[in-house]
């Protein structure tokens, strides 16, 4: 396992490790990464659905330009570099341990931390001021253009929900320690994460006039590719989100390697905090390992994470219903977690005779959900889920590399 890049450069080239790269959290090196191959994902869609005509170019509304605001939330940026940084360069050691409790407490240096706010924020006034002041108006955007948008208030949103949900499922830490459960990088509850994320860009794509039924086919592509690479850093890692104690053998059907049946996660970052099984003439801060070992649930995420994505990736063009897509995301990502659910270390509740995880619970909603919206988006009509276009500026040029604007809207309308 990899805590952080400290561990896999000692194993690539020799290294020492905890030096200054375990700054770089192998968690947080694949959490870009999910952010990363989603971006890519939904600007390709956004971009092949404006060419084929199902969605069109987008009104925004933009408004004046203002030295003051420019002024005023750059010196929030300047306050916040000066606040830190010195503060992290003080205590580098402290935050080598944990960047995100650091970045997320309330230490740092004041007198910097003002000194840069006054720099920055007069600096940013006055440039602003030398510059055309621009008016505010209606603009035609191509809607490839919204998605670091639509990608930043998913992070944003899915990062708050994750934690929110895990909070719920763990009280009792919470009660001994709120903030520092709430500022907390570890412990993230996808479904959490998935709920709060989709409430919060759908109503931003619906401002934006982006057929809601068109971005959930998007955004249902962007979650598997995205789940699988988060999966990875789990396991990379070895951030406790494994499996239950496997200490049976490996049946003969099984055809893969013995560390895909049971794995002990030697070097694991959870275990650590744990005061696991010391591994002997071990090197660093992180030298545990488990035993009994687990089942590697990670594996069997990210293993059916991908098979899903080029499955749906390969046919998306043959759902000509829009929403489908979406439903059978929904369907097949709530069974596939539901039975991982069954093999996996978390809460159980126990509710009509039934002694599940919040996940299954959620999975058995999302799953019927699934099912019942494939059908009944079938028998109703339009693609943009009840909300209405905005007329499309046709004199906009062609965004998309390639076909006509005017042809596209056109089809739209």
């Amino acid at each position: 396992m990899y805590p952080d890049l400290s561990y896999f450069f000692h194993d690539l080239f020799g290294t020492e490790v905890d030096n200054w790269t375990s700054i770089f959290k192998t968690f947080g090196v694949f959490l870009v990464l999910v952010f990363l191959v989603s971006f890519f994902v939904i600007r390709s869609e956004l971009r092949r659905h404006y060419k084929d005509g199902n969605i069109p170019t987008l009104n925004i509304k933009v408004a004046a330009s203002s030295p003051i605001k420019e002024g005023f939330f750059n010196a929030i940026f300047g306050f916040i570099l000066g606040f830190k940084l010195p503060y992290v360069y003080q205590n580098f050691e402290t935050f080598k341990d944990d960047p995100a409790g650091m970045v997320f407490s309330t230490l740092g240096n004041m007198t910097m931390g003002i000194g840069l706010a006054v720099l920055f924020g007069i600096y940013s006034y006055v440039m602003s001021k030398n510059k055309p002041l621009t008016k505010g108006g209606v603009v035609g955007v191509h809607p490839a253009d919204k998605a670091g948008d639509i990608i930043l208030i998913a992070a944003l949103f899915g990062i708050i929900g994750s934690r929110l949900f895990s909070i719920l499922e763990n009280l009792d830490a919470f009660w001994e320690d709120p903030l520092g459960q709430l500022l907390s990088g570890s412990g993230l509850t996808i479904y959490g994460g998935l709920i709060l994320a989709f409430i919060v860009v759908y109503a931003y794509i619906k401002r934006l006039g982006i057929p809601p039924r068109r971005m959930m086919d998007i955004a249902s592509l962007a979650l598997l590719i995205g789940y699988g690479v988060g999966r990875m850093g789990c396991q990379f890692s070895g951030d406790g989100d494994w499996g239950i104690a496997n200490e049976k053998p490996k049946p003969d059907w099984f055809i893969f390697p013995d560390w895909v049946w049971a794995y002990d996660y030697p070097r694991n970052v959870a275990d650590f905090y744990q005061r696991g099984v010391k591994i002997p003439d071990c090197v660093g801060k992180f030298c545990t390992h488990l035993d009994p070992p687990v089942y590697p649930t990670p594996i069997y995420e990210i293993t059916f994470a991908l098979i899903c994505f080029f499955f749906l990736w390969t046919f998306r063009t043959k759902f000509k219903t829009p929403g489908r897509l979406f439903f059978t995301y929904l369907v097949l990502s709530s069974f596939a977690r539901f039975w991982v659910e069954s093999i996996r270390v978390n809460p159980r509740y126990e509710l009509l005779g039934l002694d599940w995880s919040q996940a299954q619970w959620i999975s058995v909603v999302l799953f019927v959900t699934g099912i019942i919206g494939f059908f009944l988006v079938g028998n109703s009509s339009g693609d943009s889920g009840g909300f209405k276009s905005t007329k499309p500026d046709y004199s906009i040029p062609d965004l998309s590399g390639g076909g006509d604007v005017a042809a596209a809207n056109a089809a739209n309308t």
